[in-house]
């Protein structure tokens, strides 16, 4: 999945976002409610699940849910929220929330509300439609399986997502910054040379021997995936 939580508690949103990744999930992490109604909004944004704080500073997360369901941003939202009553959790879930835990939780109750909630908004995807490819070159995404000239591709959740998002980007010359917004998150430090570790491990993995290059680097801008003229 790919998340994105709006919460103002650092120690909070780090134990979530750390719980996130380690169960192979991406996961970007707004401070307030107002940074959450932005990233929500950009035109780019694919989150398949909100989880937000109930109480925040600048825009708390009932007025930024109520902002998203008034233009039509459909995407499930957790609530977590201190205030346990029976009116609030009504409140919560009339504003437009699609599920509501109360604090404190445990991380493993997070974690199944929200794969469950992602699951249930996710369409019925057509097998067309799951199936990326580029010459020789095939990832489906439902099964989350790749291969190459007919050969299988072991990858991980971090290969598989990079690829992913090549694939859905034919041609196009894709910067390190974009890389990190779209498969870490935009909080990571831009300055790590974990896309250039990972593009290396992912570009033995797809550029066979004997077979045509279609990962390449652009000097001086990013990476493109490109099928041979």
């Amino acid at each position: 999945m790919k998340l994105l939580l709006v919460e103002d508690n650092q120690e909070q949103a780090q134990f979530i976002c750390k719980g996130m990744e380690e169960a192979g999930h991406c996961i970007d992490w707004a401070r307030d409610g107002r940074e959450g109604f932005q990233l929500a909004t950009q035109s780019q944004a694919d989150y398949q699940l909100i989880i937000s704080d109930r109480l925040m500073p600048e825009m708390d997360g009932l007025q930024m849910l109520k902002a998203l369901r008034a233009i039509e941003v459909n995407t499930p939202v957790l609530i977590l929220s201190a205030l346990d009553s029976v009116d609030e959790r009504v409140k919560g879930l009339r504003s437009g929330g699609d599920d509501y835990l109360v604090k404190p939780f445990a991380f493993s109750e997070l974690l199944a509300r929200s794969e469950i909630l992602a699951a249930r908004a996710a369409p019925v995807a057509a097998a067309a439609d799951s199936l990326l490819t580029m010459a020789d070159l095939e990832l489906n995404r439902m099964s989350r399986k790749a291969s190459r000239a007919g050969q299988a591709i072991e990858l991980n959740t971090r290969e598989f997502h990079i690829l992913e998002y090549f694939l859905q980007n034919p041609g196009r010359v894709i910067t390190r910054t974009m890389l990190l917004e779209q498969v870490w998150g935009h909080n990571f430090d831009p300055q790590t040379n974990v896309i250039d570790v990972h593009i290396s491990r992912l570009r033995k993995k797809v550029d066979l021997p004997d077979l045509p290059s279609l990962l390449h680097t652009v000097r001086g801008a990013g990476y493109k995936m490109e099928a041979p003229a």
